[in-house]
């Protein structure tokens, strides 16, 4: 990441105006769709997360993020992340990422959750492989049909990504440590045209939808977790083991 990009509380209208302008260049949403400033301002006055990224003086990227309760303890729901088109793959992602760890562990918050499209395997990629997220929870159609371009007018099923903060598995991970392979992991697999149907083939990417959503909520049932990402020559997919909590 570049030295002149830093990551730091967003706390003033100002700062909350510049989310919101930088979540309708990512998202393209509708009016209706977008989270107005007074979401950023509340989450940033009851315990949630905004956190910016700036290259300079301009915002680069941010999170959003609400506090919630499970099973008597606290969490945080990472609601948004999104990064400026001219700064991906460049850092600034897994800085912010980074960030909102130190900040919740700082405040004795142990998870964090969010949620991310199964068919976008780069994002699963981050979120399993760089982060030691896991996956055990499958959301089918979440926010319905939005008006979106990066929805492509699908249902939006969503997979539940756990960020276990302190656990071993995040804290090697995140040292840079390569998880030891499972034994004969279940696996839901994408063909490699997968990319290209989301750009010319809208019945296809439906019907590969609506397989890995069968597939996800098959295996979650019986206890495995989505614990990785491969990618082959045939193409990209999940690695699933059976999981307990720890």
């Amino acid at each position: 990441m570049s030295e002149e990009i830093r990551i730091r509380r967003c706390e003033s209208l100002e700062d909350f105006r510049l989310c919101l302008h930088l979540q309708r260049e990512i998202w393209g949403e509708d009016d209706l769709e977008v989270e107005p400033v007074t979401m950023f301002v509340v989450a940033a006055h009851i315990g949630g997360q905004v956190l910016g990224a700036f290259d300079g003086s301009q915002m680069i990227g941010y999170t959003l993020a609400l506090p919630g309760i499970r099973n008597g303890q606290p969490y945080l729901h990472s609601h948004m992340t999104g990064i400026a088109a001219s700064h991906r793959d460049r850092g600034a992602g897994r800085a912010l990422k980074l960030f909102q760890r130190e900040e919740a562990l700082g405040r004795g918050i142990r998870l964090i959750e969010w949620t991310f499209d199964p068919l976008e395997l780069r994002n699963a990629h981050f979120n399993l492989n760089r982060l030691g997220a896991i996956c055990r929870t499958y959301l089918p159609n979440l926010y319905g049909v939005t008006t979106s371009p990066l929805h492509r007018n699908l249902p939006t099923d969503r997979l539940v990504a756990e960020w276990h903060l302190d656990s071993p598995r995040v804290i090697a991970i995140l040292s840079g440590a390569v998880p030891e392979p499972v034994d004969a992991p279940a696996a839901i697999s994408f063909p490699a045209a997968l990319e290209e149907w989301k750009k010319n083939n809208p019945e296809e990417l439906a019907r590969q939808q609506a397989r890995a959503r069968s597939e996800f909520e098959s295996w979650f049932a019986r206890g495995y977790a989505a614990i990785a990402t491969r990618t082959t020559p045939a193409g990209a997919g999940y690695l699933l083991a059976p999981w307990s909590d720890f």
